[in-house]
């Protein structure tokens, strides 16, 4: 009989926590999770999901011109934020529930109370004090919103978290960042008729991206209406009436009635006595682990944002389940992070996997780039002025293809599938070698035949 009171003890009940929580139960383990807020985690509750909705409703308004184009009329349309948000909170409640069911089926015990180290085998739980042994300790609180707090003002200012409850849209609004979470709030206010004004420091929206991906998106932003200010940092934020004045540290002012952090994620490891119990951070404060998810202490393991290494929600829940078939399954298992298919829910939307141009070019001798930019043929008869551009790497020694960057109407899906490929270690032969799906926007990347010359 174990000398624990549980084989797991899972402090975070988000996708990553989850996972590992339900596949450790299925190899037989006695688990617990504690989480103090809801079940789902960031992803479900105030992230992915809830993003995507509200992505969706801000794009009606342009499929409604679009529709005039095709025959259709579209007058006395209106929209109503309150319902949008009642009904996108009745989705979160019944993913919320769904997750509890799931974690209750696979045999997990669900504690409701936040979580706290005491040594490598024990925590502590907040609202009863009650303290609880266990095997291993599992990690998964995950990332929180980042708000400078030497800004002056900076209380007046909001994250993406309350985003998703304001009682109603500003007329305008300031989003500080370029990441994607800054990008697609920036599509989903101008969407919904929102002046929407974005700041960052770089000179580019989504460092790290593609740079003709970054290119065109802003490029199309700016014609959607969205102003985006380079090289510009907040200085300082005020009351001004029933909203704020935003202060850039050139001294231009904007006047708005909401202004929004999008400026990165910190790992949720605060107040957690990680460091107290032995659990090295990294500079960054995120858990220092090693490629099976461990940490500096052999019994307490971590997964997800709060490792800061590729902060997806698919890649939590593989790092979930890799940990628990490692420790709980006998078969060990860790995550290759090189080659993540990602979306950007931005407007338009982009679907990206593998290396960029410029990653290939610091990696291999050789590149071929191929590259093309059209007009969706639905915006034919629209009339709408968007462009889409697909952008194929390819190693030029080997014909294998090294990364796909797609902006346009499902960029995203097509990402997921074309992941599989790479991921397969498909070269462009084989690209060229399979048949079109017509008409189509994703047959121009099997047609794409001239390699680009810049």
């Amino acid at each position: 009989m174990s000398s624990y009171d549980y084989d797991l003890f899972v402090i975070g009940a988000g996708s990553g926590g989850v996972r590992a929580a339900r596949i450790a139960a299925k190899h037989g383990a006695k688990v617990a999770v504690a989480e103090e807020y809801r079940v789902g985690g960031t992803c479900v509750i105030r992230g992915c999901v809830p993003k995507k909705l509200l992505v969706y409703a801000s794009k009606f308004a342009e499929e409604f011109e679009d529709a005039i184009g095709y025959g259709w009329t579209s007058e006395k349309v209106s929209f109503d934020w309150s319902v949008l948000i009642e009904n996108k909170d009745k989705e979160i409640d019944r993913l919320n529930k769904a997750y509890i069911r799931n974690l209750e089926a696979a045999g997990a015990e669900l504690i409701m109370e936040r979580a706290t180290l005491v040594d490598a085998h024990t925590v502590q739980l907040a609202t009863s004090g009650r303290k609880i042994t266990a095997k291993y300790i599992l990690i998964a609180t995950g990332a929180a919103p980042f708000i400078p707090r030497h800004l002056p003002g900076h209380e007046l200012a909001m994250s993406s978290n309350e985003a998703f409850h304001l009682d109603h849209l500003p007329r305008r609004i300031v989003i500080v960042g370029g990441g994607y979470i800054a990008v697609e709030f920036a599509g989903i206010f101008n969407g919904l008729g929102v002046e929407t004004i974005l700041v960052l420091r770089g000179d580019q929206i989504l460092r790290g991206f593609d740079d003709d991906l970054r290119n065109h998106l802003a490029a199309e932003m700016k014609k959607k209406g969205i102003e985006i200010l380079t090289k510009a940092d907040i200085a300082a934020i005020e009351r001004s009436g029933d909203g704020v004045r935003v202060t850039l540290e050139d001294g231009r002012q904007i006047g708005a009635g909401q202004i929004m952090f999008a400026t990165g994620r910190m790992p949720n490891t605060v107040g957690l006595n990680l460091e107290e119990a032995g659990v090295k951070l990294t500079p960054h404060y995120a858990v220092e682990v090693d490629e099976f998810s461990k940490s500096s202490v052999d019994s307490i393991y971590a997964v997800g944002d709060v490792t800061n290494r590729v902060n997806l929600t698919p890649v939590a829940i593989r790092e979930g389940h890799a940990f628990a078939d490692t420790i709980f399954g006998n078969m060990p298992r860790s995550v290759d992070h090189t080659l993540v298919p990602t979306a950007v829910f931005s407007q338009p939307e982009l679907g990206t996997v593998g290396l960029t141009e410029a990653q290939a070019r610091d990696k291999h001798a050789k590149i071929d780039i191929y590259k093309t930019s059209f007009r969706p043929m639905k915006h034919t008869l629209s009339g709408r002025d968007e462009r889409m551009l697909m952008k194929l790497i390819v190693d030029g020694e080997t014909d294998k293809v090294l990364g796909c960057h797609i902006a346009g109407p499902d960029a995203g899906e097509m990402a997921q599938l074309l992941g599989i490929a790479i991921t397969c270690g498909a070269t462009k032969a084989q690209f060229d070698a399979t048949l079109a799906v017509h008409p189509t926007a994703s047959e121009e990347l099997v047609t794409m035949r001239e390699k680009w010359k810049p």
